[in-house]
């Protein structure tokens, strides 16, 4: 599958070059000439690249940059990846010319054709409280992916994008946005306010517990996964209110054996294997989220815990639940193994229990220990 950077590439730069022509853009030299510039670069400098030539080559003022824009998206051929960068060079143009409301508008139009969600955040950066009131009446666009942009592009913790930063400080203003979006019909646009709340949980764990609180009020599927997904971070982090939130009680009866490693030595690219049985003690049902915890060796030789999920189960009183889990210590980009002694621990709505040393032996071969 190629990557977000080799989907940028000289060839969509020369697709792009036609479709800007076609619209009626004065010249496409800089489009053209940018193709080849882009091999070996990563993904951002890639956009970065095309939108400059976007900008060199299209009008220098925003309402005929617009109307070459606008004109581009009546062309079958003017979608996928090569509209990203166009829509990046939709926000530079418009704000170095005061435009606000209009370019909002067009990147709206844009973002079916892959996603705006970037480009919206310097309007949000510029004046917080104007692009919001712009970005609220998408809540109840036609377009699925509109409706996802309002809450997407105003993400406090966006990935791959710099921080809105007065959100990440107080997220209350864009909360009329996800009230509003939490019941979508759309799963796709579920998932971003689920995203959306669980990036306000990192900063003010309260406001995310009482968000979701407040939209399981009205009880229904759709709020009930939202509002699982959007505390996720916190369940892993046994956070009492986002556990009583979703009916976990952070001091359920409970009883855990384990967990109980079947090798105590798990080589590089090999997997670990435990189990694990928890037994409901208390005089009622419990709802339990059980997990595991894994403390990861450092190159300094101290362990930093990582919460993986296992499952979630209701147990009647002097219920059982047994379970094994396999978890691959192969090599990842986003982890570097380093041998030693490891723990792993289980985790019942948020308490601990339990630990089992493992050796972790390896890595061998060069480059191996990079994961």
């Amino acid at each position: 599958m190629p990557t977000a950077a080799e989907l940028l590439d000289a060839r969509t730069a020369a697709r792009l070059a036609a479709e800007l022509a076609a619209a009626g853009a004065p010249t496409t030299t800089c489009v053209s000439a940018c193709g080849p510039r882009l091999h070996g670069l990563g993904f951002t400098a890639r956009v970065q690249a095309l939108k400059a030539a976007v900008l060199a080559d299209l009008p220098d003022r925003y309402p005929g940059f617009a109307a070459v824009v606008r004109r581009a998206l009546g062309q079958p051929g003017f979608t996928g990846w090569m509209t990203f960068p166009v829509g990046e060079a939709v926000a530079e143009r418009a704000l170095t010319d005061g435009v606000f409301e209009d370019a909002l508008g067009l990147l709206a139009e844009l973002t079916p054709l892959l996603t705006s969600e970037t480009a919206v955040r310097p309007f949000l950066r510029h004046d917080l409280h104007r692009a919001l009131r712009t970005m609220l009446p998408w809540t109840t666009h036609a377009d699925p992916h509109v409706r996802r942009l309002a809450s997407e592009g105003t993400r406090p913790r966006l990935p791959w994008s710099a921080r809105l930063t007065a959100l990440v400080a107080d997220p209350a203003p864009a909360l009329a946005i996800l009230d509003a979006l939490h019941r979508d019909e759309s799963a796709y646009v579920r998932r971003s306010v689920a995203n959306h709340l669980n990036d306000i949980s990192r900063d003010h764990p309260g406001i995310a517990a009482a968000s979701a609180a407040r939209w399981l009020e009205g009880g229904g599927t759709a709020a009930e996964g939202v509002a699982r997904h959007g505390l996720r971070t916190l369940v892993k982090a046994g956070d009492p209110a986002a556990l009583a939130v979703l009916g976990y009680a952070p001091e359920a009866a409970v009883d855990v054996t384990g967990p109980e490693v079947a090798d105590p030595i798990v080589p590089f690219g090999g997997h670990l294997e435990f189990g694990c049985t928890v037994v409901s003690t208390g005089a009622s049902a419990a709802r339990l989220v059980i997990d595991y915890v894994l403390h990861h060796r450092r190159a300094n030789g101290t362990l930093s815990p990582k919460v993986f999920k296992l499952t979630t189960r209701t147990l009647a009183p002097g219920e059982r639940w047994s379970g094994t889990r396999r978890h691959p210590f192969r090599p990842l980009s986003t982890r570097r193994y380093h041998p030693g002694l490891h723990r792993v621990e289980i985790q019942v709505n948020g308490r601990r229990y339990g630990g089992a040393e493992f050796l972790l032996t390896g890595p061998t071969g060069p480059g191996a220990n990079r994961a």
